[in-house]
């Protein structure tokens, strides 16, 4: 997926990946790690996806927060 900027763009990247999701088969997130601004967790998915199959994914989802707000995010898979 794409990098966005504003919070519009990421509600549409948002919708845009749950549109691809043809059946959720489960998934898991970690209790979150927190280190001065930035908290981590560790997530995993299976999912059919739309013209892709059932796949697992597993991943790192790093978030930056400003002033009580999320600013940046990353995944790592």
């Amino acid at each position: 997926m794409q990098s966005v900027k504003g919070i519009d763009a990421i509600r549409k990247k948002g919708e845009d990946f749950n549109n691809m999701v043809e059946e959720m088969h489960g998934g898991w997130v970690s209790e979150p790690i927190v280190a001065g601004k930035y908290i981590a967790v560790a997530m995993g998915m299976d999912c059919t996806y739309k013209g892709m199959g059932r796949q697992k994914m597993d991943e790192i989802a790093l978030y930056e927060v400003k002033d009580g707000k999320i600013v940046k995010e990353q995944f790592f898979y």
